[in-house]
């Protein structure tokens, strides 16, 4: 869970970059670009020769639904919905992860259910006082199908590497991955006809530092984590981005927040993710 844990906190300062630097750029640009960079950073560290075609293919093809399918929705969804709107939206990922996970095994854990929900429940206790949700169709929709990619690529990748057994590295898994995500971005950018306008200097520095440090290594941390946990915690430890988002940026962005609302919602994520482990398990559970 440590994993997990680190993994937030890298991404904990990607919404107020997003949000201050990278505004008006391409969707499909910025996530090529980040996962291109993703790739660079893990490559000199693959070692895929002792992997088949159909397995490095399935992780290439995990890789691009939860990075680039991710990534492509979500940002678009930007240009749609207020940026508390696309926060308060993604609170049903934990929900996803549980529901894909009881579709692979054939069984609704009830315990994993309600870890989710809690942590669902936690989120929207921290962001739901705002405005209000006036979510136009289309930016639901888009926000809705970055959760579901997100959700679908942890599953699949804690399934796959199981099977594939421990001669299979994370490193591997996740270089192939970010392979996957940078080339469906990079077609979705090519195909778009919009290339958009340039990064300057300073879009640049940020794209490298989100590239490197919260696609690469996050992501890394993220889906390395995802294998030594039960679909519970994982479900539940999903939404602990918004209070570590809310907290970077009352510290570093000069944003404001209700204070006890961050505390009721972190609260009720943590027991989220005690109600997702507290019972021992005879046997690992995916």
């Amino acid at each position: 869970m440590v994993l997990l844990v680190l993994a937030s906190l890298l991404w904990a300062f990607s919404f107020g970059l997003i949000k201050t630097v990278l505004t008006g750029l391409d969707a499909g640009a910025v996530t090529a670009i980040r996962l291109a960079l993703s790739l660079l950073l893990f490559a000199p560290l693959l070692r895929v020769r002792h992997l088949t075609l159909p397995l490095a293919a399935r992780l290439a093809a995990i890789g691009a639904v939860q990075y680039g399918v991710m990534y492509l929705a979500y940002i678009q969804s930007f240009r749609y919905l207020a940026a508390h709107e696309v926060a308060l939206l993604t609170i049903f990922t934990p929900l996803y992860v549980v529901l894909l996970a009881a579709a692979a095994q054939r069984r609704l854990r009830g315990r994993f259910l309600a870890a989710a929900l809690l942590a669902m429940a936690g989120a929207a206790a921290i962001v739901g006082g705002a405005a209000g949700l006036r979510a136009g169709l289309l930016g639901f929709v888009l926000v809705q199908v970055s959760n579901l990619a997100f959700a679908f690529g942890q599953v699949r990748y804690r399934a796959v590497m199981a099977r594939a057994g421990a001669a299979v590295r994370d490193v591997d898994g996740c270089g192939l991955g970010y392979l996957g995500g940078a080339v469906m971005a990079a077609g979705a950018w090519a195909c778009s006809g919009c290339p958009g306008p340039a990064p300057t200097p300073v879009q640049w520095a940020t794209l490298a530092y989100l590239g490197l440090i919260p696609s690469g290594v996050g992501f890394f941390l993220w889906n390395a984590g995802a294998r030594r946990v039960n679909a519970g915690v994982l479900a539940a430890m999903n939404n602990l981005k918004i209070p570590l988002a809310v907290a970077a940026s009352l510290l570093f962005f000069g944003e404001h927040a209700n204070l006890p609302r961050l505390g009721l919602g972190a609260g009720l994520m943590a027991v989220g993710v005690w109600i997702g482990q507290r019972q021992p398990r005879l046997n690992p559970e995916p």
